[in-house]
């Protein structure tokens, strides 16, 4: 069976790398162009481009996926499936060209947390599970017919960084999984309606740099989640002597605070924390607007609050 692999993050080179060593004919690596990145503006490849590149894959790197020269060149490739990881979003002239048809890992417990962001609103929801899904492609954005799925828990200290990293390795079994049911013809599919009701699904929307900041009005629990949900990318943050000031871990405590929120505490040696209605936030690495990321002992000796 003749594969097309489509990703291009770190999150799929997992994926890829396992069909690599399960012994799948990976005929075609398709992922995004190389991006000017950095001071220096230098062309970066993606992480999937890396991988196939250090493999001995053909990449192709299209602009637009409707451009003809793109679709036939696809079409030369004469793939059973396509497999799709943290990839863009497909036209269906590409993803039911193959005669199996195409699947995607999606890295939550379908139909819940359809969307671009579905780890981050995982944990900015507070959810105890989350997981990872198989699904061949349909029209609408994350509602194809689920395969297979996997569930993955998640610690009350997890970051998104931490739960990203667990259903990447979780997600490259389970669509090896999935490759191997298809391969022979072993599997059954059930349409995510007959899951759950519409009205009762959470979504994971794209996360937009207004949705970062945080409002110390709401319970502290809320916040803990929110700067969990968003660490390390693309970072919860407030504003401190007027600047910029990025969160990427904290710890919280349900104390009185008695102070109105948003209010901070400080010893000028080992803590720096801001009231909530029910507690402090008392945050343990940060990066202040024009310095580097460090942690609050480090940076209270180089600042006076």
């Amino acid at each position: 069976m003749k594969i097309v692999f489509m990703g291009t993050p770190e999150f799929a080179v997992a994926s890829l790398d396992a069909l690599i060593k399960v012994g799948f004919d990976v005929v075609g690596v398709i992922t995004a162009p190389d991006k000017p990145a950095g001071r220096g503006q230098k062309l970066s490849e993606s992480a999937v481009k890396q991988y196939a590149v250090a493999n001995g894959l053909n990449v192709l790197q299209p602009e637009k996926l409707k451009n003809p020269e793109f679709l036939a060149e696809l079409k030369s490739l004469d793939a059973d499936l396509q497999v799709v990881v943290a990839f863009r979003m497909l036209p269906e002239v590409v993803w039911n060209m193959p005669p199996k048809g195409t699947i995607n890992l999606h890295a939550s417990l379908l139909p819940n947390y359809r969307g671009a962001a579905p780890i981050n609103w995982a944990i900015i929801n507070g959810e105890l599970l989350s997981g990872v899904t198989t699904f061949f492609l349909k029209h609408d954005i994350d509602t194809g017919d689920v395969l297979f799925s996997e569930s993955v828990p998640i610690d009350s200290h997890h970051t998104a960084g931490d739960l990203h990293d667990n259903l990447m390795t979780v997600g490259a079994g389970l669509l090896v999984k999935t490759v191997k049911a298809i391969e022979s013809g072993d599997y059954k599919e059930l349409p995510q309606n007959s899951m759950t009701a519409d009205a009762e699904l959470k979504h994971a929307p794209k996360i937009f740099k207004e949705d970062c900041l945080i409002n110390f009005n709401q319970p502290v629990e809320k916040v803990y989640n929110l700067i969990r949900g968003l660490s390390p990318y693309p970072t919860a943050y407030t504003f401190l002597n007027d600047k910029l000031l990025k969160v990427f871990k904290a710890e919280m405590t349900e104390t009185e605070p008695g102070l109105s929120p948003g209010a901070f505490l400080t010893d000028q040696k080992t803590y720096l924390k801001f009231a909530c209605p029910d507690g402090f936030i008392s945050v343990t690495d940060i990066q202040l607007e024009g310095k580097k990321r460090m942690g609050v002992e480090e940076f209270l000796r180089g600042v006076r609050l």
